[in-house]
């Protein structure tokens, strides 16, 4: 009789390894994988894919020497939600200000005035910026191309999550104070 419970043991520890197996692959399999890092992109690219899929955009205006901006790159854009929610709806744009790259953009030519200057600040980032050069800023575009806000500033991801939300769902387009959108929809979560 030991024998026998002993087989029958067996071949059930088998059949529940095998089962789990099979459920955890099938698990494995339906769920969609999360991005890991968000997708920079260059303006022309990010205009280029949104004509095949219309998004807005999110820029992340930055200097090399900027504490504040170093600090929202490895914290904020890598924070798991910020990930997910900007590879969802946005394109996203990292550009440095002080670039000496000739930009196309917008069916104009951005350049960096000093370009052997050290630190010249690149057309292109003076017009997202409206004159004000404040880093990090994070510039904000409709689907085409027109602007929406410049946000200057370090945020956290539990800063920038509500606000990714107003824009991506357009209810900046009804209520055009982030405020009290916030007050209204956001602060009772």
């Amino acid at each position: 009789m030991n024998h026998l419970f002993a087989k029958s043991l067996a071949i059930l520890l088998v059949f529940l390894t095998f089962s789990s197996y099979t459920q955890n692959k099938k698990d494995n399999q339906e769920k969609p994988k999360q991005p890991k890092k968000i997708e920079w992109l260059s303006f022309e690219e990010a205009v280029e894919r949104n004509k095949k899929e219309p998004r807005k955009f999110l820029i992340d205006v930055y200097t090399n020497w900027c504490g504040w901006c170093k600090k929202m790159d490895a914290t904020t854009f890598h924070d798991p939600r910020v990930v997910e929610y900007v590879s969802q709806n946005f394109w996203a744009v990292k550009f440095n200000a002080e670039t000496h790259d000739t930009i196309h953009f917008d069916n104009k030519i951005f350049i960096n005035p000093s370009p052997k200057g050290k630190r010249g600040t690149n057309q292109l980032a003076v017009a997202l910026l409206q004159g004000k050069l404040s880093y990090p800023t994070i510039v904000y575009l409709d689907e085409n191309i027109n602007m929406i806000s410049p946000v200057p500033g370090y945020q956290s991801a539990d800063q920038i999550l509500p606000l990714l939300h107003w824009l991506a769902t357009d209810a900046f387009r009804e209520q055009p104070n982030f405020q009290i959108w916030y007050q209204q929809n956001w602060g009772k979560k």
